[in-house]
C-alpha cells in the first residue's frame, strides 16, 4: 500500500479591469504598488511611435529603469523567433521575479507579451494596456497567452493571468479605421453569443457618426469585457462555456493561416467565420437571420478569393484547431441568437456547405 499525498492547486486569480478616458492617474497610483524599480514595456510598433513619451512619463515617475522592448506589427509577430528575441531581451536586462511586465497594444502584442511573462523565470508579474478595441474587449481578458506554429494558430501558449487590465479609450484616438472594424467583429460576438441588443448598440453608433469615437464606445467596451469577465470566472480553463467565446474562430482561424497570417485580420476572419456559423447552425434547424450580421457588411471590404476555394480542403484544416477532440471538429453553433451550443461534427457536409456559403458572400 502506497502512501498519498494530496496537492490542491488553484487557478484561481482575482484581478480588476479598468475602464475610462486618460488613466494616467490610476495607472500611476497602481504601480506603486510593485517593489521593483524596473519595468518591462513590450509595446506595439505603432503604439510606440505614437505614445511613448506618455508611457516613459507615467510609468517612469515610478520605475528608473523602463527597458522597451519594440514588438512588430502583424500577426507575424506572434512566432518562434519574435518570442525568442523577447525573452532573450528581457533575460539580459536582468528580469527578477518580482520586475513587471507590462503588455501595450494590441491583441498580437498581449499574447506575446503574456507568453514571455508567464515563461520567463516560471512567471514575472503581468499587467495589461490595451490600445485597440479588439483588445480591450476581448484578448487582454481570461489569461490566453501564445503564439502561432504553422500547423495553426495560438498552438503554443499558456493560460497566464495579468495583475490587472487598464483600458484607457484615450489611445483608440489613434487607432487605424481598419483596428475599428478589427475589434467590432469581436463586439458582435458578444451580441451573437449573449446579448443581441449589443447589435442594436454597434448599429446606433454606425448611425450617429460614432463609430471610432472612443468615448462613444465606452459603455459598449465595459459590457462586452463584463460578459467576458463573467465566462471566464466561470470557466477558466476553457472546460465548458468559455468555449462558446470562439463562436466564428473555428472556420477563421483556417482563413487566417490560408492567408499566412498577414492577408487577413482576426476580425475580418472572425466576420466570415460567423456568418459560416450562422449558415451552419441554421443547417441543423435553427432560424437566424443572417442580415443580423450582414447589415455590418459595408465596414468589411475583403475578399475570400485569395484562400482555397476547395469547401472539403477547407473542412479537413479545421481539424488542426485547438478545439479539436478524438479528431472531431467542434464547432459553437447557436439554437438562436444568444443561446450557443457546442456541436461535435460527424459528417462534414453541411460545415462544406457552410465554407461554400461564405466564400460566395466574400467573393
Amino acid at each position: 500500500m502506497s502512501d498519498l499525498i494530496s496537492v490542491q492547486t488553484s487557478t484561481e486569480k482575482k484581478y480588476k479591469l479598468h475602464f475610462g478616458f486618460d488613466l494616467s492617474e490610476e495607472l500611476e497610483r497602481y504601480v506603486h504598488s510593485y517593489s521593483s524599480d524596473k519595468a518591462f514595456l513590450m509595446v506595439d510598433a505603432f503604439v510606440l511611435e505614437h505614445h511613448r513619451a506618455h508611457f516613459e512619463s507615467v510609468l517612469g515617475k515610478k520605475f528608473s529603469e523602463l527597458h522597451i522592448f519594440e514588438v512588430p506589427r502583424g500577426e507575424k509577430a506572434k512566432s518562434f523567433s519574435v518570442y525568442q528575441k523577447a525573452v532573450d531581451f528581457v533575460l539580459d536586462k536582468g528580469v527578477e521575479r518580482s520586475t513587471p511586465l507590462f503588455a501595450i497594444g494590441g491583441g498580437v502584442t498581449g499574447d506575446l507579451a503574456g507568453f514571455v511573462a508567464a515563461t520567463v523565470l516560471r512567471g514575472i508579474p503581468l499587467i495589461h494596456i490595451p490600445t485597440t478595441l479588439l483588445a480591450m474587449v476581448d484578448s487582454s481578458i481570461g489569461g490566453k497567452t501564445g503564439i502561432n506554429h504553422t500547423v495553426g494558430k495560438n498552438l503554443v501558449g499558456s493560460f497566464y493571468q495579468p495583475d490587472a487590465v487598464f483600458a484607457d479609450v484615450k489611445y483608440l484616438e489613434t487607432l487605424a479605421e481598419k483596428e475599428w472594424v478589427n475589434g467590432t467583429s469581436e463586439v458582435l460576438k458578444y451580441g451573437m453569443i449573449h446579448s443581441p441588443e449589443i447589435l442594436e448598440q454597434v448599429k446606433s453608433l454606425l448611425d450617429n457618426n460614432e463609430f471610432n469615437i472612443g468615448k462613444a464606445w465606452l459603455p459598449l467596451i465595459q459590457e462586452s469585457a463584463q460578459i467576458k469577465a463573467n465566462v471566464v470566472e466561470e470557466d477558466t480553463l476553457e472546460a465548458g462555456k468559455r468555449a462558446f467565446l470562439n463562436f466564428g474562430h473555428t472556420f477563421a482561424h483556417v482563413i487566417e493561416r490560408e492567408g499566412a497570417y498577414n492577408e487577413y485580420s482576426h476580425g475580418e476572419a472572425v466576420y466570415a467565420g460567423m456568418i459560416a456559423a450562422v449558415y451552419a447552425s441554421n443547417m441543423l434547424g435553427a432560424e437566424i437571420e443572417l442580415s443580423n450580421l450582414l447589415q455590418f457588411k459595408s465596414l468589411y471590404t475583403f475578399s475570400l478569393n485569395k484562400i482555397s476555394s476547395d469547401a472539403e480542403q477547407l473542412t479537413l484544416q479545421m481539424r488542426s484547431d485547438k478545439k479539436v477532440k478524438d479528431e472531431q471538429i467542434q464547432l459553437i453553433l447557436l439554437k438562436k441568437m444568444g443561446s450557443p451550443y457546442v456541436y461535435k461534427v460527424s459528417d462534414t457536409e453541411f460545415v462544406e456547405q457552410s465554407w461554400n456559403h461564405a466564400l460566395k458572400i466574400f467573393e
